[in-house]
């Protein structure tokens, strides 16, 4: 039944509301009619035991939200993954909810989540926070951000560096002669947006190289503005030698802009990705990708919001990326091992 609250409970079992809230935590002060009369109430009214203690102050429900940007991006399934994983071997479950890059979205998730009494919450925010994700973690909600961040919100974070991966990235991209090279951004009002371009620009000037504005194209975090972006890189007068895309849907996205247009990867221009997925080696040619430690930064996030929840202060914690080198900006295809030779036997 629709709209039953606790004072229903309470009129129905012919007590008070504290009654009924004593009854259902088990209390030792109510007595066993008392006790009797709300259960029955509470089956007349088919009103749920949980839901009923989710309108009261009770003790941990051993569950924790997690609020993701884009739950169709592989690496935020991934992420979720190992969340789940962690909190179920700490004894606890996880409820989540898909921001889908819409930070009205992600209000009602954190509304939505906050409402069911969640004893912690693990966000990686988008398009820099929504209101009442910020008003959660000031008012002292345990709180972790996970992948982005918000500077300034006094909440843990745990994320990946992938600054060095980036350098190596660009190094790797010179030592194969590789000159004019672009980059796909993420969301500006992102951390991980705007961190990944000044990664990029930082290590092209380490080697002398440019990055005019017209080798920056702002994308999304969606397939749709990698392709995009892509298509308007190749209709410069002087195109880009690489595409370097900061996430992988987009770099997905360029993919198709390149094949759409009967271009061949990396023959007439080369690809490499930020978030390295498991697809990438299926991909023709296997995309060179920056991998981030997915598994153990879920891990990691849970742990710091457990730690949380039980009054620790929680630590922020940031782990390295790393460069997978594989085909797509022309790099030599690895050698095969050769067959053995047959064994031949000598005739006495």
């Amino acid at each position: 039944m629709a709209g039953i609250g606790i004072k229903d409970v309470a009129a129905e079992a012919g007590v008070s509301v504290a009654t009924v809230s004593r009854a259902l935590n088990g209390h030792p002060s109510v007595s066993p009619a008392a006790r009797e009369r709300v259960l029955a109430a509470v089956e007349t009214l088919g009103y749920r035991p949980n839901a009923v203690a989710r309108s009261l102050r009770t003790d941990q429900t051993r569950t924790l939200g997690l609020v993701i940007s884009d739950v169709m991006n592989p690496y935020f399934t991934e992420l979720a993954r190992s969340v789940e994983e962690e909190a179920r071997a700490l004894g606890y479950s996880v409820i989540i909810g898909n921001a889908d890059e819409r930070p009205d979205l992600q209000d009602h998730h954190v509304t939505t989540l906050l409402d069911r009494r969640i004893d912690g919450l693990l966000v990686s925010p988008t398009d820099g926070g929504s209101p009442r994700m910020l008003d959660a973690a000031r008012a002292g909600t345990p709180m972790v951000f996970v992948d982005r961040w918000i500077p300034g919100v006094d909440v843990p974070v745990v994320r990946s560096d992938g600054r060095a991966a980036v350098r190596d990235l660009v190094a790797h991209l010179y030592r194969l002669g590789h000159r004019r090279l672009a980059i796909i951004a993420g969301p500006a009002a992102t951390t991980t947006g705007r961190e990944r371009v000044d990664a990029f620009r930082e290590a092209l000037g380490a080697y002398g190289l440019p990055l005019p504005d017209v080798y920056i194209g702002q994308g999304d975090f969606q397939a749709d503005s990698g392709r995009r972006v892509t298509e308007g890189f190749l209709d410069l007068p002087e195109p880009p030698e690489v595409v370097f895309a900061a996430d992988n849907l987009m770099a997905l996205g360029a993919l198709d802009a390149v094949r759409a247009r009967g271009l061949r990867v990396p023959e007439d221009i080369a690809l490499a990705a930020f978030d390295d997925i498991r697809w990438f080696v299926h991909t023709d040619p296997p995309v060179t990708a920056i991998a981030q430690p997915t598994g153990d930064l879920g891990r990691a996030a849970v742990r710091a919001l457990v730690d949380r929840i039980g009054g620790r202060p929680g630590e922020s914690v940031t782990l390295p990326a790393r460069l997978v080198v594989r085909r797509s900006c022309g790099e030599a295809a690895p050698q095969e091992t050769p067959s053995p030779s047959p064994v031949r036997r000598s005739t006495p």
